[in-house]
């Protein structure tokens, strides 16, 4: 659970989402120097792993208001960094209307990119969770046929 667990351990992740401009924000992460989705490691503060991608989201955003899309991770990914293997826990937090971005000491540069251009600046993982997201999002939005 805990970064010190050197072996690996669980983190937490969350895409920010623009809903109305079908855009997430990415930050070019300041160690690893690539673009990413915001997240971290769980901290002993953190109540539950949703709890600290909501955190982490909220810190490296500087958006205040994000609320994490109903229903759970929207995928679970695993990936070697310089610290250890993370099990990574990943939700789609949605940005409320007219939400305004500010970069955090753990940033190079903070961009809204397009759902669809993804893929022109982060890798694999982040181009899956950015499809997952908005099949997600689609399925948010969808009437419940049982209603």
């Amino acid at each position: 659970m805990w970064k010190a667990c050197s072996a690996g351990h669980l983190t937490a992740s969350a895409l920010v989402v623009d809903p109305e401009g079908g855009r997430v924000l990415l930050t070019l992460h300041r160690k690893l120097r690539m673009w990413l989705q915001m997240g971290g490691h769980c901290e002993p503060e953190d109540a539950t792993v949703a709890d600290a991608a909501l955190r982490e989201a909220t810190e490296e955003s500087g958006i205040t208001g994000l609320t994490l899309l109903p229903g759970g991770p929207v995928r679970l990914d695993r990936h070697h960094t310089p610290c250890a293997w993370h099990l990574d826990v990943q939700y789609a937090a949605l940005a409320p209307a007219g939400a305004v971005e500010s970069i955090s000491d753990e940033s190079l540069e903070l961009r809204w990119v397009g759902l669809d251009e993804v893929a022109e600046v982060a890798d694999e993982s982040v181009v899956r969770l950015a499809r997952q997201t908005a099949r997600a999002l689609r399925s948010a939005h969808q009437p419940d046929p049982h209603v």
